[in-house]
C-alpha cells in the first residue's frame, strides 16, 4: 500500500484523546500561540498561500472565506465547525474527532482569531452521540489549560466553544440549514443572499468550516502556507482525506496528496475488488456524486480534474461497486435516501425526488419505456436548475451520470421487461 501523507490525520494514534498533556507534548496548541503572535492579517495570508479549500464538499477557498468575515463589521462574530457528516459512505470527520479532537478545537480557535470571533459552535452529527463526551471533555480540558476562554496567551483575544446537535437531518449539511438548526429552528435552507459571511448565526457574520479543514489549519500556521501547498502532486496543492468504501479489499480512511489518481486509490490503496470480482463502477464525492464506469478512473483526484472527467470531488468519499452489483438498484437506493431526507421546503426537491424514485422503480420492475428516460433527463435538469439548496440540485446527479455512463443498464431493463 502507498505511504500516506498525514496532515489532517497527523496525530491519530499518537496520543490519548482524553489527555491534553499528551497532545501538547506533540506540539499541540503551538499553532494557536503562533497565530496570536503573527497577527490577523499575516495569519489569513498564510492560509490563503496554502490553497486550503473547504473539505466538506463545497471546496471554497478557506483564506478567502476568512478574509470576507474578517472585513465584515458586526457586534458579534461566530466560528461554526460543520461536523454534520451525513454523507453516506463518508467517515473521515468521525475518525478525526474520535482520535484527535484537540486539533479541531485548535483550528477553530485560530479561525476565531483570524476573523475576530470569540464564540464557536461544533455542530455534531446526531448519529455520533459517542463523540459528545469526547468533545466536551476536550473543551473542558482546553479551558482549564488556558487554550480556550478569556485573554488567551495574555492577549485581548478570547474564544470558547460549545457542542450542539440537530435531529439527524441530512439537509443540515447545507450551511444555512445547519445555522437554522443551531438557532433552535427547523433545519431548512435559507434564501441567499445574504450569505453566512454577512448574516449567519443569529444574524451575525459567521465562518463555517469543515472538521477536516480545521484540523489542517494548525499545521499550516506552524509550517507555512507554501509548505502545505507544495505537498500536492504536480500542480495540485495540499492533501485530502479519502474514505474508501464498498467492494474493496482495504476499506478505510486515508490521507494522500491531492492529485493522486482515482485508479491509484482503488487499486494501490484499496487493493481492488475482493474475491476476484471485476470493477463495475465508482461513485465519487458522496451519495450525490457522479457514478462513473471502470474506463473513466485515470484522472487526478482534485476538484477541477474530477469535474473535467465527469466525476465529483465532494467529500472525498470513493464508493466502489463490483460486477455483482446492479446499477439501477444502487440508484434506487440513493433516491430512497434523498426522498426521505428532503426537507420539503421547495417543490422541485420535494416532488422531484419522489417522481425520480417512482420512475426508477417502474423501470426496474419491467414497466419502463423509452419516454421514461426522456422524462428522467428533463426532470433531473429541472431539479438542478430550480431547487433551493444543494440537496435538490445534486440529488439527480446519480441518475444523470448513470443515464450517461451506464445507459445500457436502463435499455436492457426496458427491452427485457425488468430482468437483468
Amino acid at each position: 500500500m502507498m505511504q500516506e501523507t498525514r496532515i489532517a490525520l497527523r496525530f491519530l494514534g499518537k496520543y490519548n484523546p482524553d489527555s491534553i498533556e499528551e497532545f501538547c507534548a506533540l506540539g499541540g496548541y503551538e499553532g494557536l500561540r503562533k497565530a496570536v503572535e503573527m497577527g490577523q492579517k499575516n495569519l489569513i495570508q498564510e492560509v490563503s498561500d496554502a490553497s486550503l479549500w473547504g473539505y466538506g464538499g463545497a471546496a471554497f477557498p478557506t483564506g478567502k472565506k476568512w478574509s470576507v468575515v474578517a472585513a465584515t463589521k458586526g457586534k458579534q462574530k461566530y466560528v461554526v465547525c460543520d461536523a454534520d457528516e451525513g454523507e453516506p459512505g463518508t467517515n473521515k470527520d468521525r475518525v478525526i474527532m474520535t482520535g484527535d479532537p484537540h486539533s479541531v478545537l485548535e483550528g477553530m480557535a485560530i479561525a476565531g482569531f483570524a476573523v475576530g470571533a470569540d464564540k464557536g459552535y461544533i455542530y455534531l452529527r446526531y448519529e455520533y452521540p459517542q463523540l459528545f463526551p469526547v468533545l466536551e471533555k476536550a473543551i473542558d480540558d482546553a479551558r482549564k489549560a488556558g487554550y480556550l476562554g478569556r485573554n488567551l496567551f495574555g492577549s485581548n483575544f478570547s474564544f470558547d466553544v460549545k457542542v450542539v446537535s440537530g435531529g439527524g437531518a441530512y439537509v443540515c449539511g447545507e450551511e444555512t440549514a445547519l445555522l437554522e438548526s443551531i438557532e433552535g429552528k427547523r433545519g431548512e435552507p435559507r434564501y441567499k443572499p445574504p450569505y453566512p459571511s454577512e448574516a449567519g448565526l443569529f444574524g451575525c457574520p459567521t465562518v463555517i468550516n469543515n472538521v477536516e479543514t480545521l484540523a489542517i489549519v494548525p499545521s499550516i500556521v506552524l509550517n507555512g502556507g507554501n509548505w502545505y501547498a507544495s505537498i500536492g502532486i504536480g500542480h495540485h496543492h495540499g492533501t485530502k482525506v479519502f474514505t474508501l468504501s464498498g467492494n474493496l479489499v482495504n476499506r478505510g480512511v486515508y490521507e494522500y496528496p491531492r492529485g493522486i489518481t482515482l485508479r491509484q486509490l482503488i487499486e494501490d490503496v484499496g487493493g481492488g475488488c475482493p474475491d476476484g470480482h471485476r470493477l463495475l463502477g465508482v461513485q465519487t464525492g458522496g451519495a450525490s456524486g457522479n457514478i462513473i464506469s471502470v474506463d473513466m478512473i485515470d484522472f487526478p483526484m482534485d476538484v477541477e480534474d474530477c469535474a473535467a472527467a465527469g466525476a465529483t470531488f465532494g467529500t472525498g468519499d470513493i464508493m466502489v461497486f463490483d460486477d455483482t452489483q446492479d446499477v439501477l438498484e444502487i440508484v434506487e437506493n440513493l433516491l430512497e435516501f434523498f426522498t426521505h431526507e428532503s426537507c420539503g421546503k421547495c417543490t422541485p426537491c420535494r416532488e422531484g425526488n419522489t417522481r425520480l424514485l417512482q420512475l426508477i422503480r417502474k423501470i426496474r420492475r419491467g414497466d419502463g419505456t423509452m419516454e421514461d428516460l426522456d422524462t428522467l433527463q428533463d426532470l433531473c435538469q429541472t431539479m438542478k436548475d430550480c431547487s433551493l439548496c444543494g440537496l435538490g440540485q445534486a440529488s439527480p446527479t446519480p441518475v444523470l451520470s448513470t443515464l450517461r455512463n451506464f445507459r445500457n443498464a436502463y435499455l436492457n431493463r426496458i427491452e427485457r421487461g425488468g430482468k437483468e
